[in-house]
């Protein structure tokens, strides 16, 4: 019999990464692999892919099974059903690994948190692909060591003039494009990822969107216009990150992100501080990446480059599922779970709430509505 379940809630592209991932998890012949899709031609040709995997028809044949103690659930379906199968996840008795974004709204991701503690499981969001990566983990300790200085500005734009999910990438899936099934653009897309990195990196206790803005640049499509397309493709907001006095006080964060932009292409990771500044590969998607560092010493002129290689082993797309599965026994793990997950995620929203009201938002960490 097999000591743990790791259920999968979707069957389409994202679930075969889950699955891949599990394949490469130490002593995986001891975990069953389970799957449900409302589509049962999705179901069936993932069923083809990975013969070993248990398939359900329903969600509620699923939920039927007898639950352990590490039993997980991901849920891989787009963002307007994770409220629902998340909370039947953890009904259930299950622990939840939920794709990114975490919700459709602050609310529903509250509300997760809430049932999670109430019923003593872990929750958990797919936002920490990038997390861990040895050049960010290399400004971590820059900040440690104060070898910039006392802090005060960080910059981290990523512009790319054609790059929407739902029309130059990923075609088949026009629901990025509708905000009543994605909750959003490019900001729900990208920005969990975002915001991952720049939580992780600082640390704050709290975080002030001072102002934001959204915008979805017009293009030609040979797609035709029978589909919606009403989410963000560009978005920009000046932030506060305020830390616990340790490392630093405040910091003014530069936010922009853009999957459509008529105008340059950019991409910018940088931290500034008094004695010196950082600028760096954050994605590192074969594994490697440079920290460019300039300081007093080299008065800005020539700025010391170096290489760095992950060190973790793991693949991006495999980080999710083993850092849950890291944390559920109880080892170190660079999972993103309840509140720090709903935390994250809030930020998110504050942007949008601050673009739509164009007033200042404020985010106490370990703070409800």
């Amino acid at each position: 019999m097999k000591n743990q379940t790791i259920s999968i809630l979707g069957a389409g592209a994202i679930a075969r990464h889950h699955a891949e991932a599990l394949k490469n998890w130490p002593a995986s012949d001891n975990i069953q692999l389970a799957v449900t899709d409302v589509n049962i031609q999705t179901l069936e040709d993932f069923g083809n892919n990975y013969p070993e995997a248990i398939l359900f028809r329903t969600i509620d044949e699923l939920l039927s099974m007898p639950t352990g103690e590490l039993d997980i659930i991901i849920v891989a379906t787009p963002p307007f059903a994770h409220f629902e199968l998340v909370q039947r996840a953890l009904i259930s008795g299950r622990h939840v690994l939920c794709e990114k974004p975490l919700a459709m709204n602050r609310v529903e991701a509250e509300k997760m948190l809430t049932l999670a503690k109430n019923h003593n499981r872990l929750l958990a969001c797919c936002s920490n692909r990038f997390l861990g990566v040895e050049t960010t983990e290399e400004v971590k300790r820059l900040i440690e060591r104060r070898e910039l200085g006392e802090l005060y500005h960080m910059t981290f734009i990523q512009k790319h003039q054609r790059s929407r999910t739902g029309i130059e990438y990923q075609p088949s899936s026009r629901w990025f494009l509708d905000s009543s099934k994605s909750g959003g653009g490019t900001l729900m897309d990208w920005g969990p990822y975002d915001m991952a990195c720049l939580i992780d990196l600082l640390s704050p206790v709290r975080v002030d969107i001072v102002s934001a803005w959204l915008s979805n640049p017009e293009t030609e499509s040979t797609l035709g216009k029978d589909f919606i397309n009403d989410v963000e493709q560009h978005v920009g907001a000046s932030l506060i990150f305020y830390g616990d006095g340790t490392l630093y006080n405040k910091i003014h964060v530069t936010y922009e992100r853009a999957a459509c932009t008529h105008g340059l292409e950019t991409s910018i990771v940088q931290l500034e501080g008094s004695c010196g500044a950082a600028n760096w590969d954050w994605l590192c998607w074969d594994g490697k990446g440079n920290v460019n560092l300039t300081t007093a010493v080299n008065d800005g002129v020539n700025p010391l480059s170096r290489t760095f290689i992950n060190q973790d082993g793991l693949a991006v797309m495999e980080r999710p599922l083993h850092g849950f599965m890291k944390a559920l026994r109880g080892e170190k793990s660079r999972a993103l779970l309840n509140e720090q997950a709903v935390f994250n995620f809030s930020i998110l929203q504050a942007i949008y709430e601050s673009a739509a009201t164009m007033k200042p938002q404020s985010l106490f960490k370990g703070e409800s509505r």
